[in-house]
């Protein structure tokens, strides 16, 4: 269980970089966990913003990096508590921060399809499943169930490589313009930093989303998942 801390100040200092097993304290729930299921956000000019690199200026206040809990903060007015200060925070702010997450992984994406860490298409994408060099794949939202289906099983066919992360958290328009391409509906991810970055950042997305997962299972956009997938080599260890 999360130690709670009522006492403990709920700004910080101002920016400053976390490394692993950095915690801070969540002005909603007053759980103290780690800055990476949380979100900074400082004010700004023009209000409260979030800070996803953990870098704006200011004094800043963390919240659990889920969308239910930015709407309970917004609802129980924790903003202008925590900054001691009146300010006016509207729901808009969920769906800033939500377009916010998606671009900062669309662009580590972007980045790691021009280092050639990405592979689109369907016979491509099964073909280097084959080769066992991938650590990512990735299915749009609005892929055909036959696809995914046939690309999952050949992934967990394989008997000697190392597990692999499969995101389903992204459009096919997303996929098309972060890969500079027209109709990704499948791509495979190789092994590099901004790979790295990408499959990080989808997590934190995935992890904002997935409250409302069940609200909203005609929603393509937002019925995103992602999970680790092991061979079956890997099982037997």
């Amino acid at each position: 269980m999360l130690a709670r801390t009522p006492n403990d100040e709920e700004l910080d200092a101002g920016p400053r970089k976390g490394g692993p097993g950095t915690e801070r304290l969540c002005a909603l729930t007053r759980a103290v966990k780690p800055v990476d299921e949380l979100i900074r956000f400082v004010v700004g000019p023009d209000g409260v913003v979030p800070d996803l690199k953990r870098k704006l200026p200011g004094r800043g206040l963390w919240i659990t990096g889920e969308k239910t809990a930015l709407k309970d903060a917004i609802t129980r007015n924790v903003f202008a508590r925590g900054f001691k200060r009146e300010i006016r925070v509207t729901a808009e702010l969920v769906e800033q921060t939500e377009r916010l997450l998606v671009r900062a992984a669309l662009d580590a994406l972007a980045i790691a399809g021009k280092a050639g860490l990405v592979t689109a298409g369907f016979a491509k994408v099964e073909a280097a499943i084959g080769h066992g060099a991938i650590v990512g794949l990735i299915h749009a939202t609005d892929a055909g169930t036959d696809g995914v289906a046939k690309l999952s099983g050949a992934l967990r066919r394989r008997e000697d490589a190392a597990p692999v992360t499969v995101i389903k958290a992204f459009t096919t328009a997303q996929l098309d313009l972060a890969l500079g391409r027209s109709n990704v509906v499948h791509a495979a991810l190789l092994a590099g930093p901004a790979g790295k970055t990408f499959l990080s950042r989808s997590q934190v997305l995935v992890r904002y989303r997935m409250a409302d997962d069940d609200k909203t299972a005609g929603h393509p956009a937002r019925n995103s998942s992602i999970e680790t997938v092991r061979t079956r080599t890997t099982q037997q260890d």
